[in-house]
Parts: structure tokens; sequence; C-alpha cells
């Protein structure tokens, strides 16, 4: 996980088209029915915000969904706020399923450097940077989140870092996609003698 911009700025037609739609929506339907989701349309402006990375996972993703932080079975009245979505690789997003958000770390809490990705082994770890005050949740998001070390985050990080090694991507480039990759190769070469 890094650091996300928050507030991220919220669309021109975000309010008309989906807050006010959706709260109508919900006015008439005050039961269990899941809201519909008018939220997709802008998806692409809260992936421009997340500089088209997962924000759990912390890697470029080339498709990823809306995520309600706050999920809608916790609190319908925020499935059309724009400060509460996330956007999340769709299987990461998935993994929240039935679980409270107050648990988790949020991705805009998130300071800089606390976490990093290991090498060789490419697991993500917390750092000694974690305040105490947000430890518990950021551990509690590494156990129950497949972020920590799930094949398919370990296989997308190697990915990264055998293009940069092999030259088919610069230092930089791989700052823009990868950023904790580049930081963990940056660590790695400051510890040569």
């Amino acid at each position: 996980m890094i650091p996300v911009p928050n507030p991220i700025p919220e669309p021109a037609a975000f309010d008309e088209r989906c807050r006010k739609r959706g709260r109508k929506w919900l006015e008439k339907n005050p039961g269990g029915k899941r809201p519909p989701d008018y939220w997709s349309d802008f998806r692409l402006d809260l992936a421009a915000s997340f500089h088209d990375r997962c924000g759990y996972g912390a890697m470029w993703i080339s498709s990823g969904t809306v995520d309600h932080f706050v999920s809608c079975d916790e609190d319908r009245t925020q499935a059309y706020e724009w400060s509460n979505y996330r956007y999340l690789d769709g299987w990461i997003n998935s993994s929240k399923n039935k679980k409270r958000s107050r648990d988790f770390l949020d991705p805009f809490e998130v300071g800089d450097g606390w976490f990093e990705v290991d090498l060789p082994s490419l697991q993500l770890k917390l750092t000694d940077a974690v305040p105490d005050a947000y430890r518990a949740r950021a551990e509690y998001t590494l156990r129950n989140l497949p972020i920590r070390d799930d094949e398919r985050l370990i296989r997308q990080r190697r990915a990264w870092y055998q293009l940069y090694e092999q030259g088919k991507l610069t230092l930089d480039g791989l700052r823009e996609r990868a950023p904790l990759i580049a930081t963990a190769v940056e660590k790695k070469v400051a510890a040569k003698p």
C-alpha cells in the first residue's frame, strides 16, 4: 500500500448522475435489495485519481473496480458517496466481502513508507514507520486481504521486477507502475558495498 491523495476530485457530473439518482432509489427502496450500480460510469475518473494503481496492491492494473470502502451491506447511505470509493483490482475487492471497513486500513490513510516489498521474496510487509494508532488495522489488512503473499500479487510483482532487471523498464517506469518494487530496488542498490 502507498499513499493516495485525499480527497480526490469529484467528477462534475457525479452528483447529478450518481449521488442524486442513487439517493432517490434508496428512498424508494429501503429494503435489503442491492443498490443499482450508478457508480461504474465514474470508474475511469476514480482510476485516474489512483494513477491506475490498485489501492491495496499498489501496482498498475488495466481494469479495476469501484470499491465501496464502507460496503453497501454496512451502510447503504454511503453507496453513492464519492468519498467512499476506492479503486481496486476486482479480486481484491471481492476478498473484502462481509468484513467490516473499520477493521481495515483505508488506502487514504496510508503514510509514506508504511509498507515495503521484500526482495527477493516479493512479499509485502509493514515497516516501523506505521504509527501505533494505525498498526492494528495495518496488520489486520495484511492478514485479511490477499496482499501480503498471495501468488497472484507475487506473480505480478515478479513480472514488474523482471521487466526492470531485463532492462525493459526504467527505474522511473517501475516507480510509476509498481512504486513499492522501485523502492525495494533502490534499497537493494543502496545496500551494495
